[in-house]
Formats: C-alpha cells, sequence, structure tokens
C-alpha cells in the first residue's frame, strides 16, 4: 500500500476561523468553525456546510484539518458546525433526524448564502449522521 501523502499547498492561502456563532430563528446559536480563501470576501465563493453532532473542537478535529482546507484551498468554503445541543453549540439535542435539527440546518445554509464571502451557493457534505442530514435537508 502506498504512503498517505498530506496536501498543504492550495491555489489560495487559506484563512481559518475557529469559532463563529450562527444565530437561529430561535435564539439559539450553533458554533461553527470556517475555513475560507483569504480573498472571499472580494471573490466570493460557494460553501460547503458539515452539519454534525461529533463536536468540532475535539471530535472530528483531525479529520477536519485535512477536508476543509483542502476545500478552501480550492475556492469553497468549508464550514463545520456543531448541531443543536451538541459540542460548542447550545440548546438540546432531543434525538435523531427530528424537525428542529432540519430546521436548525436550514437556518444555517440561509445564513451561510447571505454572508459577504458566500457566493450564495451551499451545498453539503457528511457521512453517518452528517450524511443523512444531507439527504434529509
Amino acid at each position: 500500500m502506498d504512503d498517505i501523502r498530506v496536501v498543504t499547498d492550495f491555489p489560495r492561502k487559506v484563512r481559518e476561523i475557529e469559532n463563529v456563532w450562527i444565530p437561529m430563528p430561535d435564539g439559539v446559536k450553533l458554533a461553527a468553525r470556517l475555513w475560507l480563501p483569504e480573498d472571499a470576501e472580494a471573490d466570493p465563493v460557494p460553501a460547503i456546510l458539515e452539519y454534525l453532532p461529533y463536536r468540532k473542537r475535539d471530535g472530528t478535529v483531525e479529520r477536519d484539518q485535512l477536508t476543509h482546507p483542502y476545500f478552501a484551498g480550492h475556492g469553497y468554503a468549508g464550514v463545520r458546525v456543531d448541531m443543536r445541543g451538541s459540542g460548542d453549540s447550545e440548546g438540546v439535542c432531543r434525538g435523531e433526524y427530528l424537525k428542529q435539527e432540519q430546521d436548525d440546518c436550514l437556518a444555517v445554509i440561509e445564513w451561510l448564502a447571505k454572508q459577504l464571502w458566500c457566493s450564495g451557493s451551499v451545498g453539503m457534505i457528511g457521512i453517518s449522521w452528517g450524511g443523512f442530514n444531507s439527504l434529509q435537508v
């Protein structure tokens, strides 16, 4: 088996924002981590959202550091959001795949699309819980 090579040299410089609060319609705030091309505010980019309950600060941090900077380095905003009641986000997670979870995700997508650095296009990725969210929303 070939050795795995981690790529860290990208066509665009990457800026990471450790914690951003995304407000929900009911006042709860969800925690997000962003990876953006440095020039995204001058040249807005599409966003790729990963919406999970697996704690962006520690649960998926190693994988996130490989995936989302790659997106940003190639002209997309990488966005990792802790779902309501998980990780650094406020609120209570009352179960899997509930309407509240989907409504929150729609609010996140709407918020992302309105940011100065976003072109208005937002897609989703995910495996496991995040994959189900991507399909349901």
